[in-house]
């Protein structure tokens, strides 16, 4: 993709904006930390020069003076609630990011376990965490929470609340999903500093919707696409509008959360201190464009992603109808088409040609190659050897993978009862076989990196182990929301 945004700059203007926000209370800030930490690929596709670890760059640039309060909901452990770009439980992404963030030098303070009402599986997550040494709060459900403020703001509210200990000027509330108690955790701090002297502050860090963009530019429709199943929608901010005449981009949660954050805030400060959902943001990200036209054609190519997902999602019985519809809605706002991927008609025009499912790759250099499915290798294993021989310059005709090594892995596949068609991890690991001995081979494996950002669609939906290997290598893959077979269960 062209690219169309400056992560530099990006970087200076946020670092320095946040550090104006500290100062602006009692050298202290509670920050809520939206959206994700690592591997933030939708902001990466849609802003293409952003960088998927940007807001793990950002805390590192102010490490000096963060911590961080990792809060998670009680519900979301007794569900084993799954975040599903990396098919992970909440309770183990929350482990993951406190390794991850704590190799990298940065301060963990606690976990904090809201809305807890002696769910077993939290007292046993809590006990977890004890035992390797992490700090953990619990944060019982207030009763009538948020709208009763009388309540909230009393020794049965907040006050009820443990006091989770903090030394650093700027703390980042984050969380491994949406609904995990981020803002209610900044918020019961808060009280908690007042009620001890400190006039803490408080502000949210969330990338999307970009206030300072226009409410239909495509960067604000595909994150409305991105959240079709959590019903966000992007709207003009009200409260901002009304106070300083300006046109901003707010979505339908923060706006209609204000009325109640504005009066807990004012009521704990004794004073306003915002008149706006967007006054509470420190988001930077809109003055970090460099192309907007760049920006948009990826925008709008993003929303295209998320409608083929949906559509498969609905078939699975994943989600309901109505979220492809949501999307459908918005791509029809943009004119938008399914066919307007390239990759779409050229897998399918394969797929009608060789009678059997097709997958169809666009290279770095806009080149477009296909692979089908076959009783050898699925389509993805076969699309991915005739991308990277394409862009390693390997004539068509050249085989990669000796028949020696392929038939062992067949016959043993079948012995297990399991489907002999190799799949593409089991390509990937026959061709690093191969390449020990074939300089060929060797030459196309190091074509692999470049995969990363290419796009892709498949004809069926592919199996979760294709798929997830397809991300692990970059690839932005599609499918048509079609099962490659009529059999349940293999």
């Amino acid at each position: 993709m062209k690219p169309g945004f400056d992560p530099v700059r990006y970087m200076e203007l946020q670092t320095k904006y946040i550090r104006e926000r500290i100062s602006r209370f009692d050298n202290k800030l509670y920050l809520e930390f939206g959206g994700k930490l690592f591997d933030d690929f939708h902001a990466a596709r849609v802003l293409p020069g952003f960088e998927a670890d940007a807001k793990v760059k950002l805390l590192l640039e102010l490490k000096d003076i963060t911590e961080i309060i990792f809060a998670i909901s009680a519900p979301s452990i007794e569900k084993s609630k799954i975040r599903a770009d990396i098919g992970i439980t909440y309770d183990m992404d929350v482990l993951r990011l406190i390794k991850n963030l704590s190799a990298m030098g940065l301060r963990i303070n606690s976990v904090v376990i809201t809305q807890y009402t002696d769910q077993f599986a939290a007292q046993q997550f809590k006990h977890k965490l004890e035992a390797r040494g992490i700090k953990t709060y619990l944060h019982r459900l207030i009763q009538g929470y948020p709208t009763d403020v009388e309540t909230t703001l009393s020794e049965n509210g907040y006050g009820a609340n443990p006091y989770v200990e903090t030394t650093q000027p700027l703390v980042v509330v984050t969380a491994p999903g949406p609904g995990s108690g981020k803002l209610a955790t900044c918020l019961s701090q808060i009280y908690h500093e007042q009620k001890r002297g400190v006039t803490a502050g408080y502000a949210k860090f969330e990338t999307f919707p970009i206030w300072n963009l226009p409410l239909k530019h495509p960067v604000n429709l595909a994150y409305e696409a991105a959240t079709a199943d959590l019903h966000d929608v992007n709207s003009i901010d009200p409260y901002h509008l009304e106070k300083y005449g300006e046109i901003t981009v707010n979505y339908n949660r923060d706006i209609e959360a204000f009325p109640v954050v504005k009066t807990v805030l004012n009521r704990v400060l004794g004073e306003d201190v915002y008149y706006s959902p967007t006054d509470m943001g420190v988001n930077m990200a809109g003055y970090a464009i460099t192309d907007d036209e760049a920006v948009r054609e990826a925008s709008m190519q993003e929303i295209v992603r998320r409608y083929f997902r949906a559509r498969c999602d609905a078939r699975q019985g994943l989600v309901g109808d109505d979220i492809p519809e949501r999307i459908e809605m918005i791509m029809q706002q943009l004119g938008l088409r399914a066919e307007d991927r390239a990759v779409v008609e050229h897998a399918r025009a394969k797929a009608a040609q060789r009678g059997v499912p097709a997958v169809a790759f666009q290279l770095p250099d806009g080149r477009l190659t296909t692979g089908r499915d076959s009783y050898i290798m699925s389509a993805a294993a076969s699309g991915v050897i005739n991308a990277i021989k394409a862009l390693a310059g390997i004539s068509d005709n050249i085989l990669l993978l000796s028949q020696n090594i392929i038939d062992p892995i067949i016959a043993m596949k079948r012995d297990l009862n399991m489907n002999s068609s190799l799949t593409l991890s089991d390509v990937l690991i026959a061709l690093s076989i191969c390449q020990a001995t074939n300089h060929t081979v060797s030459i196309a494996m190091e074509q692999l990196p470049r995969l990363h950002g290419c796009e892709a669609h498949c004809t069926v939906m592919l199996t979760a182990a294709d798929e997830s290997m397809l991300h692990r290598l970059g690839v932005n893959i599609t499918c048509d929301p079609v099962y490659q077979s009529d059999i349940l269960f293999h």
